[in-house]
């Protein structure tokens, strides 16, 4: 049997995908691209559509025998690999905000394996960022070894929160938190805790995998945790059902961000 890739092997082929992914993406940029609505009144765009095509193109090219699982493509149509390597990608992660002419977007890859993930990059074209991991390796930014924040004990944590769980924080929690908004794309979103930009987040439930498979590698490994109020980290391929509010942030203050995000009034 051939080897297996190895993960800088993979990571290197997902950099080039994401690069072309998002090179493709910043042709419908602020152009007025056509658009639909998929179930539940989520946009879709043709750039998303194309970046989609670019990323199985350059990836299930390279690696036939991966699985592969992207937002763009029927759940029947998922596969994983008789390796247990699945490619898990979000051509463009932050729809809305690419359609609104906002910059906070991104391509978003992974590789998992064994329903982990082992290689992810998070691709921001428009503002020329990239953050990459491998299982084992640095985080980077740029090239860059990123980190999450150390905020000094008894500070306000600078959480990026949806209005619908910043409204609902328990009133004892709120000189805890200085609530930013949402950034709209989730991977990028992590990606910003993963390099110190954000203390934290909270992910409302029913997110998806490939919404956070590369940037819960990248926050990982930049010394961060995604998990649910109970610790457990993200479970891949389950019921989106089965997630509750997850929590991102640096291990020194995972309990407490948990602790917030328990208490939240339903």
């Amino acid at each position: 049997m051939e080897a297996a890739a190895s993960l800088s092997d993979d990571l290197d082929l997902l950099l080039d995908a994401a690069e072309r992914a998002g090179e493709i993406a910043m042709g419908y940029f602020r152009r007025d691209p056509q658009v639909w609505y998929k179930q539940g009144n989520s946009p879709v765009s043709e750039a998303d559509f194309a970046a989609d095509r670019c990323l199985k193109d350059v990836l299930h090219g390279a690696r036939p025998d991966y699985g592969w699982v992207s937002e763009e493509m029927d759940a029947s149509q998922h596969t994983e690999g008789p390796r247990h390597r699945t490619f898990v990608v979000d051509p463009i992660d932050g729809t809305r905000a690419f359609l609104r002419g906002e910059d906070v977007w991104c391509v978003s890859v992974a590789v998992l394996e064994a329903g982990i993930p082992v290689a992810g990059v998070v691709n921001v074209p428009a503002r020329g960022e990239v953050f990459r991991a491998t299982a084992g390796g640095e985080a980077l930014l740029n090239g860059a070894p990123c980190r999450v924040s150390e905020p000094g004990k008894g500070e306000p944590m600078r959480l990026s929160l949806p209005e619908t769980i910043a409204r609902k924080i328990a009133a004892d929690d709120r000189p805890m938190v200085t609530a930013l908004p949402a950034v709209p794309s989730l991977a990028y979103r992590l990606a910003l805790v993963a390099s110190g930009r954000l203390d934290g987040t909270f992910v409302r439930p029913r997110a998806n995998d490939w919404d956070v498979a590369a940037a819960d590698l990248i926050l990982e490994r930049a010394g961060g945790l995604f998990s649910d109020v109970g610790g457990r980290r993200w479970r891949y391929a389950e019921d989106v059902a089965s997630h509750g509010i997850m929590v991102a942030g640096p291990l020194g203050l995972s309990q407490r961000l948990r602790d917030i995000a328990g208490a939240i009034v339903p």
